[in-house]
């Protein structure tokens, strides 16, 4: 019995057919559109990744993103503050036309930390009281004579100067003329000007060192290039020297969750 060539080559031709759609389903790709949520965290930034093409994305500041995915591919959400996840692209995921992606927080614990060789106990009180220490050699320790005095700036030394001069004992029968000079000039109010501007630089900078920098990105959602200007922006209002003389940190912390808003609104980052 022979070979019909002719009838074999039509039953490749209909399973070609038949498999053809299926084969070119797996290979099509598409932009998938999604969101990412998080009770009472920011969104912004989250990293989202096809594992499978190696393309990736991140979210913008409502959590949305695009990215290009085919069926079974992989996509992962990472993020410092989210636990991280992986998603699957099965057939309901690539058919919808939107997709919510459920971010759980990431807490760090701590495991149980043993202090060695010196026993702790965690308590301050008794552990104080058992570590010997060497002995303060330090100037306010030994009661030297001004030990406990500031030292003054540059510019409280510049203005100290010409104010007063350097001090001689011919300075007693015949005053300086100096001072009188640079009242006149505008120096003595330069200088002024200087020193109280070099307070509240300082007064801002302590305020800043109070918090780490994620505290800026995170929490009052300031970008980390922008905080010195969000510190100079808050130190400017007449009401920032009044809260940071309070030594109140809750106060200043309302004062700095205020001033934020205040600051994304002005420059257009919400």
């Amino acid at each position: 019995m022979g070979l019909n060539i002719s009838h074999i080559r039509q039953k490749l031709l209909f399973v070609s057919v038949l498999i053809l759609p299926f084969a070119l389903l797996g290979q099509t790709k598409k932009q998938l559109s999604g969101k990412v949520i998080a009770k009472d965290k920011d969104v912004t930034g989250v990293v989202v990744q096809n594992s499978t093409s190696g393309k990736a994305t991140i979210t913008d500041v409502d959590g949305s993103f695009i990215i290009q995915v085919a069926l079974n591919d992989t996509l992962v959400f990472s993020a410092v503050q989210f636990k991280r996840k992986v998603l699957p692209i099965t057939e309901p995921f690539y058919n919808s036309s939107f997709l919510t992606v459920p971010l759980e927080e990431f807490v760090n614990e701590l495991r149980e930390v043993v202090v060695q060789p010196y026993n702790l106990s965690g308590n301050l009180d008794a552990d104080l009281g058992g570590l010997n220490l060497e002995k303060d050699v330090s100037a306010e320790a030994l009661g030297l004579p001004n030990s406990y005095r500031k030292i003054p700036t540059q510019s409280e030394r510049k203005l100290q100067q010409a104010t007063m001069g350097k001090f001689n004992v011919g300075m007693l029968l015949s005053p300086p003329l100096d001072p009188l000079i640079n009242a006149i000039t505008g120096r003595t109010k330069m200088l002024k000007n200087r020193v109280k501007v070099d307070k509240a630089y300082a007064r801002t900078q302590r305020v800043q060192n109070f918090y780490v920098d994620s505290i800026f990105t995170q929490d009052l959602k300031i970008p980390y290039e922008k905080i010195p200007d969000f510190m100079y922006f808050c130190e400017v209002d007449s009401a920032f020297q009044a809260t940071v003389d309070t030594h109140d940190k809750l106060k200043i912390w309302e004062f700095l969750v205020q001033k934020s808003a205040s600051y994304r609104a002005n420059n257009k980052l919400d």
